[in-house]
């Protein structure tokens, strides 16, 4: 029923730094909840948190365990610069609704630092300034434009020429845009923050254990397992990443592979601010670093044919990411200390799928996150905790499955 992959390989470097344990539960009866989720992931978490803060019961299940699917591979880049910029999105949906996707992205990355805050998860969290790099999809008139478009739609944007790029950031480019209020935090330690809030707010936990079968009615979701025993719930809530389901309509959406490596500690080598940066190309090199003065770099995306064949291609991808990253900063020491590849589901405009299927209003979807993975499962959570209770969310036909 759901497409099983080999979601990342590799070490990715959040295994450098140790994340709660959450503990799980077996599954060896039927059991009965107001939201059932698929998934343990971010995404997963994100939801688990929302609902039980909203007084749902909630129980979770995955056929792993909790975050231990593509959630570490992430770089956990939280920026609300969504892959598609918004002079680009605007053609494709129309410019009131590529400039709403933008605003709303940005409110929940501001959400998700409130939440963060008001929890008190330690997942090292900062705000960072981010660096989008003139590149070969928009170059310096390109981006004096994009910003324009960004002020134009109450989203705040400094365009830099080379000098001033040069002088504050040490980047030899011929211009980027300058943003702020962006996250960077551990991605492991916020998923397992979340799922112990949700857990602390009476959430059952069950993995490992795997969703076989969906029945739904008008007044409830029957969920099968391979173990046996099913689970009923009034509201299912699909949050397996690009693993499919078969009841999930099928969209403009494809999966792509990606490739990342991260540095050991060099703090007073990283640039001034350690802000995002990424470029305007295709594919395109995306860095941050990490509190300990690590350097996380990724790119040299392709699509995703197979496992195997993304990771033959690790040894070389790594070498030329790392390549890539001397060029731009000739002072790091680009060895890599962890290389890893993963892959993640992106769609023609680079906005998620969120909401409830077409004609099965029980049953509710998070799916095609792109590269702003993070940023989306928080809208996600926002847009599906506020059905379930009952309440239209504004921006909800933004990201519909039968927008």
């Amino acid at each position: 029923m759901i497409r099983k992959l080999d979601l990342r390989s590799g070490r990715p470097v959040w295994f450098a730094y140790r994340a709660p344990a959450v503990p799980v539960e077996k599954l060896n009866r039927d059991v009965k909840t107001d939201v059932l989720i698929v998934g343990m992931g971010i995404s997963g978490a994100m939801m688990a948190d929302a609902l039980t803060r909203d007084g749902h019961s909630v129980i979770s299940i995955d056929r792993r365990g909790p975050l231990k699917g593509s959630t570490a591979a992430t770089t956990a880049l939280v920026q609300f610069e969504i892959d598609q910029p918004l002079t680009k999105l605007s053609r494709l949906t129309g410019r009131t609704a590529a400039e709403q996707a933008w605003r709303r992205s940005r409110l929940a990355v501001l959400n998700l630092r409130g939440r963060i805050a008001e929890l008190g998860i330690d997942c090292g969290f900062t705000g960072s300034q981010s660096l989008y790099l003139a590149g070969n999809v928009l170059g310096p008139a390109g981006l004096r434009g994009e910003a324009e478009a960004r002020r134009q739609a109450g989203i705040g944007a400094t365009y830099l020429t080379h000098e001033p790029l040069a002088e504050k950031f040490g980047i030899d480019r011929a211009a980027a845009i300058l943003s702020h209020d962006n996250l960077a935090l551990d991605p492991r330690k916020l998923t397992a923050g979340l799922l112990l809030k949700a857990l602390a707010r009476k959430a059952r936990f069950y993995a490992p254990v795997e969703a076989t079968a969906i029945e739904d009615s008008r007044d409830e979701v029957v969920v099968g397992t391979n173990l046996g025993p099913t689970v009923t719930a009034k509201h299912l809530v699909l949050a397996t990443g690009f693993e499919l389901t078969d009841i999930v309509p099928a969209t403009a959406h494809r999966i792509i592979s990606t490739w990342a490596i991260a540095t050991h500690r060099q703090p007073r080598k990283v640039w001034p601010g350690g802000a995002f940066i990424w470029e305007a190309s295709e594919p395109y090199l995306y860095m941050r670093t990490t509190a300990d003065g690590r350097v996380i770099c990724g790119g040299e995306d392709e699509d995703f044919t197979d496992e195997a064949r993304r990771d033959a291609l690790t040894a070389d991808k790594s070498a030329h990411i790392a390549e890539k990253l001397g060029q731009l900063f000739p002072h790091l020491d680009t060895r890599p200390e962890f290389t890893w590849a993963g892959s993640f589901g992106t769609t023609t405009t680079g906005l998620p799928y969120i909401g409830a299927l077409p004609r099965r209003p029980r049953i509710h979807a998070v799916m095609g996150y792109g590269g702003n993975g993070i940023t989306f499962s928080q809208i996600a959570s926002e847009i599906v905790s506020s059905a379930i209770g009952g309440v239209d969310d504004t921006d909800a036909k933004l990201f519909a499955f039968d927008r």
